[in-house]
């Protein structure tokens, strides 16, 4: 339990102070990074996630009901988001820090954009709590990579609009440790609800395919956005593929 709330604090938290060193998530090297978290977030959800949640649960129909409403939950959030939740920056928010209300294709807040962000993190902490209700084969390490892979540009992109919104990266360092906070929080109150009986098992079988739907949607985006227009880049191609195998290696190696 304690590695698990130290790498969802700690992945969001270092990656969003990188921000100081590189302001601009502007360069190649970034997007390949972001096709390659997606891809695997994308693998180990259809690989790992998914199968264990069908071996586990008998009402099987209601397993894609609350994958297809997590996709379209995560499509709501991603209206108070404006991409950030997957790493998202718009390219004229870059460098411009004096132009900070231009950063998203419609007006957010602040608050408005760290709350939805955090809803989603606080959904994420809750698929590593309570890995016994999934059975024997669910390799929970394999998820916490996952969700370390796609929270860390998440919390990079966070401080790059917000440092512009508000002018100052000194004043987003507070919604960075909250946004940090989101996850372990999660973790820690899901497993309370089960070690107290206030979730049953089929309920967290729900929850974890409610969240899943939430990985699909997310990673999905990240490949899509990776190429404008959908031209053909063999680099991006490769990196997802890499990052593809590297989660079927990991669960081929449970």
């Amino acid at each position: 339990m304690t590695l698990k709330l130290l790498v969802l604090f700690f992945a969001p938290f270092i990656a969003g102070l990188v921000v100081y060193l590189v302001p601009s998530a502007k360069g190649n090297t970034f997007k390949l990074l972001l096709v390659f978290a997606g891809s695997y977030l994308f693998a180990i959800t259809v690989t790992h996630i998914l199968p264990g949640l069908y071996r586990q649960q008998e009402q099987v129909h209601l397993i894609g009901l609350f994958v297809l409403g997590g996709f379209f939950l995560q499509q709501l959030l991603e209206y108070f988001t404006s991409g950030v939740g997957h790493g998202h920056v718009h390219e004229h928010d870059h460098g411009h820090h004096n132009n900070g209300h231009h950063h998203h294709h419609h007006p957010v807040s602040a608050v408005m954009l760290l709350s939805a962000l955090c809803l989603h993190a606080f959904l994420e902490g809750s698929m590593l709590a309570q890995p016994a209700t999934m059975g024997f084969g669910y390799d929970i390490n394999a998820v916490l990579l996952g969700i370390a892979l796609h929270r860390a540009p998440a919390a990079f992109a966070l401080m790059t609009v917000l440092a512009a919104q508000l002018h100052s990266r000194r004043k987003a360092l507070p919604h960075l440790i909250i946004f940090s906070l989101a996850a372990p929080v999660g973790l820690l109150l899901s497993t309370y609800f089960v070690q107290s009986n206030l979730l049953t098992e089929s309920q967290m079988i729900y929850l974890y395919a409610l969240v899943s739907g939430n990985f699909l949607h997310i990673s999905t985006t990240i490949v899509f956005e990776s190429s404008p227009e959908h031209r053909f880049n063999i680099w991006k191609l490769g990196v997802a593929i890499v990052g593809a195998l590297l989660a079927v290696a990991v669960e081929y190696a449970i």
